[in-house]
């Protein structure tokens, strides 16, 4: 044991800058893993834990006053019900603040969907105008209990009594509306109800659906929304976020297990001599073995170890979403089990490839084999030799006189001789270095391959990470093409004439164009769901659509589809859909399909004029606006708000990216780490060359080359070998990136198309910088090796 322990610090006092990029680049993969499968629980557990107190509904149906639903109770699968609630549109307003909301009017606290209070308290019956507010929409207003909500257009006030959580589906500006509990004295003229379901058996959602709207009848249904729709919602973005940190995670971890194994066979091919002499003096090969295996295997331990403590100590404090997810992380019931089943699955895999690497040391025999004469990638191809013996090569000169370096076709060469033009023969000398160094980088096939490969992988993952960061770049630089070409969405009161509204917007020097549209929920066939019906813009004013597939939607009946409606309906561009809207069915040709970053790509488009044809009373009830360029939103909206005198509810619209913003550090922070795992390849590749070209610098020195000519073939080697990765990084980084993310996209329900790949100014100078520092790091260790002794050189070569 004591020789083994002085072995293995002989050995990292020699390789300490390798231990210590090995023990980092450990430490970042494992806190990468750890933050993913802190995000995953962030993003699922307080939905479901809020869904599980409140006994929520996994149905909701708003339906119109008139529908009796009495039977619902009584169907096949209904464990419960909650309501019917009457229900009222409504805007409200706070210090300038406003939104749409749904007061509810609820007499009692609820058994089923009951509201979790987080403030103040619940509705007081000696307080007819007292509401409580849903979370995200007290959020959004900025509203606390005991804080005055009015009704812009009424002189009605509302008093916040309390503010709760839901597991409905939660508020988002211009989408969907905020949720109110009421009074039913609060809701005086009711629009409609809803009602809740609470289900025996969740995965039968769609069939409850479907027998709740047979038995109302289509004509009586408004919305359908499931727990599966909310639950999407509230894991949101922090579950994209935990996919790419375990992505990214799981694939450094793979980088940095084929590094160690590269840099254990490595180290073991430039210590033959001291294995066999570790086995002479009497270690058994399974001695060897765990001398390599337990060294690395404490390297490994040490990241681990380091990253999970700094988690969990610091990792609360970051601020943004990753602090909020790893706080709530801490306390859910996993949190320990995982904390320590990470950095030890992590360990394993290092260990596992360690220990396969270290087998080979074990099976070194303990008196050395002769090295064989040649080398065993063999010698010099004949094109090599060929490049290196080159001197002149034939080129027509039309010029009179001689210049230097350039003889007649006939070898003499005297100067000023023959002055008429013909072919001539110009001296060229490529430098030996540059022909060795590509000799020495691609010599050995499998093992000069396999170096490449190793290379690779880390660099790959960069061009994917690079290639997220540049299309969270486009969300914000580009909306128009990714489907948001508006960036303000308005409401007009009730009453408020179509074109004078539309007049009023386009008075803004900002606006460019004002698109007056209509959205409304439309049941599917099979009637197991509601999707968005919009109508958008006019045949003379199209809405400019983001289309990934098809054309834009001219004639009648003609529609473009998000990828997540095409899903739900299992249908594709050029197939017909039918829909019915309260009773009235909707037949629409689906001509293209639309990148819909709204309501999970469950949305068909179509114009304004198509659909007044099948309801000739449908007026607008919204407008995108289009801005000029360098408008600020928020300024805009500020001007409208004014000019409509609180007859306006102006939102901006919602970007996707927003939520995105903390992605920007972990691709960050995820490149770091990859940067130091292909660092600790690129510092085996060099140290295998400099051990390998030992045996040659006599060979070298006696041929005439110089140190720095001797130097120079190693630093060629290491810069053809990082060229090499570079470009079948970009090669196969680049396709995988495209695919991935729109994979990603068009499981989101967005689809297809939104993936933006790097440009090539910024590919370019990120790989010659990988390739020029590659060379640089080599330079320091191949001049020491060329300037090495002479006796030194003989011993290497004994």
């Amino acid at each position: 044991m004591r020789a083994t322990l002085r072995w293995a610090h002989s050995d990292l006092r020699t390789h300490r800058g390798e231990a210590l990029f090995l023990v980092l680049a450990t430490a970042g993969i494992v806190a990468s893993l750890l933050l993913a499968t802190a995000l995953f629980g962030y993003a699922t557990n307080p939905w479901q834990r809020v869904f599980a107190q409140a006994r929520g509904a996994h149905v909701w149906l708003h339906t119109d006053r008139a529908a009796d639903t009495g039977a619902l109770a009584a169907l096949d699968g209904v464990q419960s019900v909650a309501g019917p609630y009457p229900t009222a549109s409504a805007t409200v307003a706070v210090r300038g603040t406003r939104a749409s909301v749904e007061l509810r009017g609820t007499a009692e606290e609820p058994d089923v969907g009951r509201p979790l209070l987080t403030a103040g308290h619940w509705l007081d019956a000696g307080d007819p105008d007292g509401v409580v507010l849903e979370t995200r929409l007290a959020r959004a207003l900025l509203a606390q209990p005991g804080d005055a909500l009015t009704l812009p257009g009424t002189s009605r006030t509302l008093t916040v009594l309390g503010i709760a959580d839901s597991p409905e589906r939660r508020y988002r500006p211009g989408e969907q509306p905020g949720l109110v509990w009421a009074p039913p004295a609060a809701v005086p003229d009711p629009g409609g109800q809803v009602i809740g379901l609470r289900l025996t058996d969740p995965g039968e959602t769609d069939y409850a659906v479907q027998r709740a709207v047979t038995v109302l009848g289509a004509g009586a249904i408004g919305q359908v929304s499931t727990w599966e729709q909310a639950r999407a919602e509230a894991q949101g973005d922090n579950r994209l976020l935990g996919q790419v940190l375990g992505l990214f995670g799981l694939g450094a971890l793979l980088a940095a297990g084929l590094a160690v194994h590269g840099a254990i066979g490595t180290r073991i091919r430039g210590h033959l001599r001291d294995i066999s002499v570790l086995k002479a003096i009497g270690f058994t090969p399974g001695q060897v073995v765990r001398v390599f295996l337990l060294q690395h295997l404490a390297y490994a331990l040490l990241g681990a170890v380091a990253a999970a403590a700094t988690v969990q100590a610091l990792g609360g404090r970051v601020p943004g979403r990753l602090g909020d997810a790893v706080g709530v992380w801490q306390g859910l019931p996993g949190h320990t089990v995982a904390l320590f089943l990470v950095p030890a699955c992590a360990v394993l895999f290092i260990g596992a490839t360690t220990g396969l690497a270290a087998w080979r040391a074990g099976r070194v025999p303990p008196v050395p084999l002769p090295r064989p004469a040649g080398a065993q990638g063999g010698g010099l191809s004949v094109v090599a030799r060929r490049v290196l013996g080159l001197r002149m090569f034939r080129m027509p000169v039309g010029a009179r006189g001689r210049g230097r370096g350039v003889r007649g076709s006939d070898g003499a060469g005297a100067p000023g001789a023959g002055a008429s033009s013909g072919v001539r023969e110009l001296e060229v000398r490529v430098p030996p270095a540059l022909v060795l160094g590509w000799h020495k980088a691609f010599a050995r096939r499998p093992r000069s391959f396999a170096t490449v490969a190793r290379l690779t992988l880390p660099l790959l993952l960069i061009v994917v990470a690079m290639s997220a960061w540049t299309t969270i770049d486009r969300f914000h630089s580009r909306p128009e093409q990714i489907g948001l070409p508006t960036a303000l969405t308005v409401r007009a009161d009730t009453g408020a004439g179509e074109r004078g509204t539309r007049a009023l917007l386009e008075r803004d020097p900002q606006v460019a164009a004002a698109y007056p549209g209509v959205e409304v929920a439309a049941l599917v066939p099979g009637q197991t769901a509601t999707i968005a019906l919009r109508g958008l813009g006019t045949r003379e004013d199209p809405y400019p659509y983001a289309l990934a597939d098809g054309r834009r939607a001219h004639g009648p009946d003609e529609a473009v589809a998000g990828q997540g409606l095409l899903d739900l309906l299992e249908v594709e561009v050029g197939d017909w859909v039918r829909m019915t809207v309260g009773d009235r069915p909707q037949i629409l040709h689906i001509v293209g399909r639309s990148i819909e970053p709204e309501n999970a790509g469950r949305v068909i488009s179509t114009s304004l004029d198509t659909l007044r044809e099948n309801d000739p009373r449908l007026r607008p009830t919204l407008y995108q606006l289009r801005l000029t360029t360098g408008a600020d939103p928020d300024e805009v909206a500020g001007r409208l708000a004014d000019a409509g005198h609180e007859r306006l509810d102006v939102h901006a619209v919602a970007n996707p990216a927003d939520g995105l913003s903390p992605l920007r550090g972990v691709v960050l922070g995820l490149i770091a780490v990859l940067a130091l795992v292909g660092l600790i390849e690129l510092l085996t590749a060099i140290g295998g060359t400099v051990r390998e070209s030992e045996r040659d610098l006599l060979a070298l020195k006696a041929i005439g080359l110089s140190p720095r000519q001797i130097t120079g073939i190693t630093v060629t080697a290491t810069g053809c070998t990082a060229l090499a990765a570079v470009l079948l990084a970009a090669a196969l980084g680049l396709p995988l990136a495209h695919w991935l993310i729109d994979a990603q996209g068009a499981s989101s329900g967005i689809g297809a198309g939104i993936a933006q790949v790097p440009s090539p100014a910024l590919l370019v100078p990120v790989g010659a910088a990988a390739v020029l520092g590659a060379a640089a790091l080599a330079a320091v260790p191949s001049a020491r090796a060329a300037r090495r002794r002479l006796a030194d050189t003989l011993s290497a070569v004994a």
